[in-house]
């Protein structure tokens, strides 16, 4: 974080997952404040440290992410549910997420992509491919679902983006300091990122917002 940078206060929904945990790890080196959502805090005693809350929440109910994100500059959405259908899920979190953070007064939100949603070269969606897995593309459509939803629901007081990591998203890859950037298209070259390097494109999309109301796609260097 720059010197003309302010401490924030950010609030992550599914903190116990590993990029939320990345996104977290990297918003309390540069000094902000974080709540950390879960699910079951129980379950996520690692999560407490100085400068984190941990907080049980859902990103599905509207009251709740109000109730959490009250006095709040910026939520990230990291959270997934695989026992719960994917079109399903992200709708519900797209139109809670809208709801809440806009009644809780929270300016900036930024949520997790999934890179079968991206064009590649020649204009086509990797999930429109002949040969794509049909359960891969039911996933995927969640995410197409949510874009869709916060692109017609969410207002101008909250400021969105979908971050989009490449499909080799490594938790233990060896951080390379950096990324690059492209907007609703594969990043070229090596499909990759390590959890620590997708965690900076969130915070520096927080610290200092770039990109609004895209699919922003984020590779290795």
């Amino acid at each position: 974080m720059s010197d003309d940078d302010s401490s924030k206060k950010i609030i992550v929904f599914g903190a116990g997952g590993r990029v939320g945990r990345a996104a977290v790890a990297e918003a309390v080196a540069r000094g902000h404040r974080v709540t950390a959502v879960v699910r079951d805090p129980a379950r996520h005693p690692d999560l407490g440290r100085a400068g984190v809350t941990v907080a049980r929440g859902d990103a599905t109910d509207p009251e709740s992410v109000a109730g959490l994100a009250a006095g709040h500059d910026a939520a990230v959405h990291a959270s997934v549910r695989l026992d719960v259908p994917s079109e399903e899920y992200f709708a519900a979190t797209a139109k809670a997420l809208a709801a809440g953070l806009t009644a809780a007064g929270v300016g900036r939100l930024l949520t997790l992509g999934i890179a079968t949603t991206l064009e590649d070269a020649a204009g086509v969606r990797l999930m429109d491919a002949p040969d794509f897995p049909a359960p891969w593309r039911a996933f995927a459509q969640g995410h197409v679902v949510e874009f869709e939803l916060l692109t017609a629901t969410a207002g101008p007081e909250l400021d969105w983006l979908m971050v989009v990591p490449p499909l080799d998203l490594n938790a233990e890859a060896e951080p390379a300091g950096g990324y690059r950037t492209a907007v609703g298209a594969v990043v070229d070259g090596p499909g990759r990122i390590a959890h620590a390097d997708l965690a900076l494109a969130l915070l520096d999309e927080i610290e200092r917002p770039l990109h609004s109301r895209v699919r922003l796609a984020v590779a290795a260097p």
